[in-house]
């Protein structure tokens, strides 16, 4: 048991460093060098349906994409649109990049880097809708939810002028922290429900289920989701509201098989 539990590691280990190779060769996945997106303009910039997509069809985004089940799941139900998953770890990108490879996907493009960097990314209009799903609530920092008022106005900066942010999480504390932001602020709000399978409302579209929302619903946890727009033109502010009601424990179990399990505390 002793060495089983020091060998697992370094299985583990060689594991991720095979994936990020394979990441290297797999022509859409982008990883930019920081130079390229710290207060610089990256190449693609204005350039994505040109160069990338060979088309100049609506573009739409997954912000904290994980292992890329959303994005890749749209792109199939959606051909004559592409999407971008955006996300930090290259071994979860690994396994939507290397399924979009095989499967010669076309509308489909992974780019690893941080979303503070996304300005950098993208120019004025080049984005019709952002999916955000299953994003950290960041329950002690609010600054750095990706609906805070700092990333929903870098957002807005790229977002097309009839552009949908789509968000879809287990959190209520996100779902009603955001819900609140958006009336506050005089956003429009085209729907919102905090509990999409128990209401009948998950459709074909709104039922793609991740990784991490399979294993939430095994727990009976409900599944939120709202859609609005930046349309105010005004600088954002932050919501004065009480976030203790909304808080959510969870006891999350990890096993080697990488199969995860939440319960509410």
């Amino acid at each position: 048991m002793v060495w089983a539990s020091v060998i697992q590691p370094i299985e583990m280990g060689k594991d991720k460093l095979r994936k990020f190779r394979e990441n290297e060769t797999f022509a859409c996945l982008i990883q930019p060098r920081t130079d390229e997106v710290l207060g610089a303009e990256h190449p693609l910039k204005g350039r994505w349906g040109e160069q990338m997509f060979h088309n100049q069809n609506p573009i739409v985004l997954e912000l904290g994409c994980g292992k890329g089940e959303y994005t890749v799941a749209l792109a199939e139900k959606y051909p004559q649109m592409n999407f971008i998953g955006i996300d930090i770890k290259g071994a979860r990108l690994w396994k939507g990049a290397k399924y979009a490879t095989l499967n010669k996907m076309g509308n489909v493009a992974f780019i690893r880097t941080r979303v503070e960097f996304i300005e950098s990314l993208f120019a004025p209009g080049e984005v019709s809708q952002i999916w955000i799903t299953f994003a950290d609530p960041q329950e002690k920092k609010a600054k750095k939810r990706l609906t805070h008022p700092l990333f929903l106005n870098r957002y807005r900066k790229f977002l097309a002028p009839d552009g949908v942010i789509h968000l879809k999480t287990d959190s209520r504390l996100l779902h009603f922290y955001t819900l609140e932001l958006a009336r506050c602020n005089d956003m429009t709000v085209l729907e919102h429900n905090d509990d999409i399978y128990g209401s009948g409302r998950a459709d074909e579209l709104l039922s793609i289920k991740t990784f991490y929302e399979a294993s939430f619903l095994a727990q009976g946890i409900p599944i939120t989701y709202m859609a609005f727009k930046i349309d105010n033109p005004r600088p954002l502010v932050e919501p004065d509201w009480d976030q203790e009601p909304y808080e959510q424990k969870y006891k999350t179990l990890t096993r080697a098989d990488g199969h995860v399990t939440s319960q509410l505390e």
